[in-house]
């Protein structure tokens, strides 16, 4: 079962004298949004069965656009944390007439009994919210450092931890995990992006990669071969920095090892403030132009759609925070040259655009016994624009990791 989306009318008498929604009016539509879903759901009985209620700890509420009488407001609802007797969701209202975005807003929920005391959360609502990653069995949720990660993980044999880019999830290495062979292949989503929580805080490469290092070890996978695309190739930079004992082998595919200069870190910034103004729309607008390679543009528009539906459903508070943390991230530079031992190969489109391929070369001549492949056709996110020429090459680089 899928979550919901719920639709609602704006009426006359939820308006202010100039004819806007009003604030107060948007905080019950949003609680009927909630409500709505919990009936077509588990019921709206499902805390009073259980012997709890539902309070609000804290609200937060970006409001984007106004809305007028007779608009009608789409309503999406995400659970991005789920804790013990508390939980957070987020949810947006889009305009159905033009996909507007109107409003986000999250909400902090504490379950207390009739005593008044905090109690555990009725196990149907957590089920419930979760089911977008219960829609496909390969896909659940594991809990590391407070956060829930959604995990794909398939095959069976060497451990291979797939790390996807920003604004990206898991399913950027759909055709990976499902055609490469005799290996245990493993693809989370970062915190921040795909069905993983969205925390507002608590964003750095140290923080991704810890999150990694303790979510092997909830899987019992000693050691892995680390295979990471743009941003996350500056996670598992970071996870050689302090688990290079547990890498058997590193990918590096259309990323770099510089850190940010005055002007990227400036332009991070100006993109942050992008996002929060016009939420995730905004950013697959200002991506797509230079992410794909003209081939994909021009022959794939699945590729494209698959492209942009990974950025829209991406939080604002995981795009924010990866942007902080790419902002912020120390330049992997004097880390390559040490690297001699770790069998290592670099992979970039031959129309990468964000990390050219020069840098890849000069990448793979500092790494000691590095190979750089080149993939004609693809821009940026060659797992998606040449996925047959990106599953030989890492067939073949695992098999010499066997050999």
């Amino acid at each position: 079962m899928s979550i919901p989306e719920i639709d609602l009318t704006v009426y006359p008498d939820e308006c202010d004298a100039f004819g806007h929604l009003n604030q107060a009016s948007f905080l019950s539509l949003f609680e009927r949004a909630r409500w709505e879903m919990l009936a077509r759901g588990p019921g709206m009985d499902v805390f009073t069965r259980a012997g709890a209620w539902p309070a609000v700890r804290k609200t937060t509420i970006d409001y984007h656009a106004a809305a007028f009488p007779g608009d009608v407001l789409r309503f999406h609802q995400a659970l991005v944390h789920h804790g013990r007797t508390s939980f957070t969701m987020r949810q947006t209202a889009r305009r159905v007439q033009d996909d507007a975005l109107i409003a986000t807003a999250e909400f902090v929920f504490v379950c207390i009994g009739r005593d008044g005391r905090p109690m555990p959360v009725p196990a149907e609502v957590g089920g419930f919210m979760n089911a977008r990653a219960a829609a496909d069995p390969a896909v659940r949720r594991v809990t590391v450092n407070g956060v829930g990660l959604a995990v794909e993980e398939r095959g069976e044999g060497r451990a291979v931890l797939f790390i996807h880019g920003y604004p990206f999830d898991h399913t950027v290495w759909r055709h990976q995990l499902e055609r490469l062979p005799g290996v245990r292949r493993i693809a989370p989503d970062l915190r921040g992006m795909g069905l993983s929580d969205a925390p507002d805080l608590g964003y750095s490469m140290r923080t991704y990669a810890d999150d990694l290092a303790a979510l092997l070890d909830t899987l019992g996978v000693e050691d892995v071969v680390l295979v990471g695309l743009s941003l996350g190739g500056y996670v598992a930079f970071e996870f050689l920095r302090h688990w290079r004992e547990r890498v058997r082998g590193l990918v590096l595919v259309d990323t770099r090892a510089e850190a940010d200069n005055a002007d990227g870190r400036r332009a991070r910034d100006a993109t942050a403030a992008l996002a929060r103004d016009g939420g995730a729309k905004a950013i697959a607008d200002a991506m797509l132009p230079k992410l794909l390679s003209s081939a994909t543009e021009r022959d794939a528009p699945k590729v494209v759609a698959q492209v942009r539906a990974m950025i829209e459903r991406t939080p604002v508070a995981g795009i924010v925070g990866a942007l902080a943390a790419m902002r912020d991230r120390p330049d992997s530079t004097p880390l390559l040259g040490t690297l001699g031992a770790v069998p290592t190969v670099v992979i970039v489109g031959e129309d990468d655009e964000i990390t050219p391929a020069p840098g890849a070369r000069a990448m793979a001549d500092a790494i000691p016994h590095a190979r750089l492949v080149t993939i004609p056709g693809a821009g940026h996110v060659t797992p998606l624009e040449q996925p047959d020429v990106l599953i030989g090459t890492l067939a073949a680089f695992l098999e010499s990791l066997e050999r």
